[in-house]
């Protein structure tokens, strides 16, 4: 069903099996409007991607139930609304994107489109609501109150979207740093960087694996994968600890085998025990020139002191070039209180882009 009002309309997202489907062209609009909204806030395509690649995410998944709808004015896609709603037992958040071209903005659209999203989260019985925005620095000479987040780590403007977030009930609980590092001219640094670690990582070694992760090293990389929910720093969010066993990593590495993307795992291994205990991944971008997107990277707790993560992110990145030698540009995002991660990066030569607020609202 289609819900109208004079100004713009909201319908469902309908996700195609494949993008030959004939009812697919709601989706390609929707990406390309997702494109041409980050493009607006980030003036730049690193986080441009294709439908092909996209489609796989929105398919149903036992993991997560992601619920899409498209926004128009005048018949034409202008923007999207997409609740994910974890699957793990007792949760009790759900995670929302609402995301508008500037040319509708201000028209209280957002507002609308907000209830819809709290009343649809309230039915699936949660509680908490969580999102995350790009918050762009103002231009040169122009001076803006800026919210702190509680960690002590951070600020953002308090532009339009912190505005929306705070006039309906949102708090700031944390700032992530959105990094980019040019590869070309961090390479001489990157390998120095790598024989420094190799040199106090006794007791570990580097294997690299594109997808899918052999055999030998599922279980371990998977309950590694679950760690991210519960090592990350997370601040005042709420996290779920998710259950990662074999079947939801092969789901996992579908979704972006499936699309085509080329993904890149440097994992440390525990020589001791042949477990993966730190890892980083790397993913191709829309094009061979594109932006490559730096995705999950953790220690595990009880191995970090021995420069591993200084190891694997510098290995992942020389083994990169191989693979990508077109793609000049890596994309990441971290916690602004995660000061080792953060560390690492200002070593190798990621340079700040953006801040990233991360919001909640409990819901009454």
């Amino acid at each position: 069903m289609t819900t109208s009002t004079t100004a713009y309309d909201i319908r469902p997202l309908i996700v195609p099996v494949s993008l030959d489907d004939p009812e697919a062209a709601d989706f390609i609009a929707m990406v390309d409007v997702r494109n041409e909204i980050y493009r607006e806030i980030s003036a730049n395509d690193d986080e441009a991607a294709t439908p092909g690649q996209l489609l796989p995410h929105f398919q149903e998944n036992p993991d997560n139930d992601k619920r899409s709808w498209i926004v128009l004015v005048d018949d034409a896609v202008v923007g999207r609304v997409i609740l994910d709603i974890p699957a793990e037992e007792e949760s009790q958040v759900a995670f929302w994107t609402i995301e508008l071209l500037e040319r509708v903005q201000g028209r209280g659209i957002g507002t609308r489109l907000l209830e819809l999203v709290e009343d649809t989260a309230r039915h699936a019985g949660r509680t908490i609501l969580e999102s995350w925005a790009e918050h762009p620095e103002p231009a040169e000479g122009v001076t803006v109150a800026r919210l702190p987040a509680p960690t002590g780590f951070g600020t953002i403007p308090q532009d339009r979207p912190a505005r929306f977030y705070l006039r309906h009930g949102h708090t700031l609980e944390q700032v992530d740093r959105k990094s980019v590092l040019d590869l070309d001219a961090s390479l001489g640094n990157v390998r120095a960087l790598l024989a420094d670690a190799e040199s106090h990582s006794a007791g570990y070694r580097v294997e690299q694996w594109l997808l899918p992760i052999p055999a030998p090293y599922r279980e371990s990389f998977a309950w590694a994968k679950s760690r991210m929910s519960t090592d990350a720093p997370a601040a005042g969010l709420v996290v779920d600890e998710e259950k990662w066993d074999l079947d939801r990593l092969d789901r996992h590495e579908a979704r972006y085998l499936d699309a085509g993307q080329t993904v890149l795992v440097t994992a440390a291994i525990h020589e001791a025990t042949g477990d993966v205990v730190a890892f980083n991944e790397l993913c191709s971008g829309a094009e061979p020139t594109s932006t490559t997107q730096q995705m999950d990277t953790l220690v595990l707790r009880e191995h970090r002191g021995h420069r591993l993560g200084q190891l694997i992110k510098c290995a992942g990145i020389l083994r990169w070039r191989e693979i990508a030698p077109e793609s000049r540009r890596i994309i990441t995002w971290n916690a602004e209180e995660n000061r080792p991660m953060l560390s690492i990066n200002e070593a190798i030569g990621f340079v700040p882009a953006a801040y990233i607020g991360a919001w909640k609202k409990v819901l009454a």
